[in-house]
């Protein structure tokens, strides 16, 4: 049982100082996150400020308060008992991993969510740089985060590239559609199918063909409205989905 002695304990200056000290840091751990999630908020990403600012601020709480071990139970513990902030920091990197594989998900060829996973992972960095006390490198990791989220994605538009579309199209029943003639199709607009993309399926006796096609000079090819407008004049197609392969 507890006794009053050990209640006085926890109203000590150095043990009020260390809570001060921790809360001052969970703020600042909070504001960052949300800083460097404001950009996936913005975008309608489903990870928003919220979350950043939670995985940022419980990443420092679960590295920042390994430090104050002596203080434990209102200072119970001995010195013998300090952990390994090293195995700390692999429990924090490891369950962030597993929030950011609950926000990546693949449709077909499409893969996204991969920015928003990678910037999770990042904010809780951040979160334990700030607990160990690196306030300098934490603010500097929070601010390359949201340059590389906003002004990265416009210099790398800028640049020579290649852009990727996820092509299905559904055939007329009993047709037989031919692969050298969509392939002269897309090239007739800058674009190569991927070999490797290529699937066949049949759906209420409709062969359906889906693949990747990827611009070989993404500043020369023709708009996808274009290879989308050739596309529906052919007598062959009745249905067809051209949907830009994102990350």
């Amino acid at each position: 049982m507890m006794s009053a002695q050990s209640l006085a304990m926890y109203w000590r200056g150095d043990f009020l100082a260390a809570n001060a000290f921790i809360a001052l840091n969970l703020v600042g751990a909070l504001l960052l996150g949300m800083a460097v999630g404001y950009e996936r908020s913005f975008n309608g990403r489903a990870a928003g400020m919220r979350t950043y600012g939670l995985v940022c601020m419980a990443s420092t709480a679960l590295t920042i308060f390994v430090g104050f071990a002596p203080l434990w139970y209102g200072g119970a513990t001995h010195d013998s008992a300090i952990p390994d902030a090293t195995r700390v920091v692999q429990g924090v990197v490891t369950g962030a991993g597993f929030l950011c594989a609950g926000v990546i998900s693949k449709e077909g060829l499409n893969i996204s969510g991969l920015t928003t996973a990678a910037s999770i992972w990042a904010a809780s960095a951040i979160g334990v740089l700030l607990g160990v006390g690196f306030y300098g490198s934490a603010l500097l990791l929070a601010a390359l985060c949201m340059v590389s989220m906003t002004l990265v994605h416009e210099v790398e538009k800028s640049l020579p590239g290649r852009a990727s579309f996820d092509v299905t199209l559904t055939f007329e029943r009993n047709s037989a559609p031919q692969l050298e003639k969509l392939t002269q199709t897309a090239q007739t607009h800058g674009y190569r199918i991927a070999p490797a993309s290529l699937s066949f399926s049949f759906t209420d006796n409709h062969p359906v063909w889906r693949f990747c096609v990827v611009a070989l000079d993404r500043s020369r090819a023709t708009s996808p409205a274009l290879l989308a407008h050739d596309l529906a004049r052919s007598d062959d197609v009745t249905c067809f989905n051209i949907v830009p392969m994102r990350n």
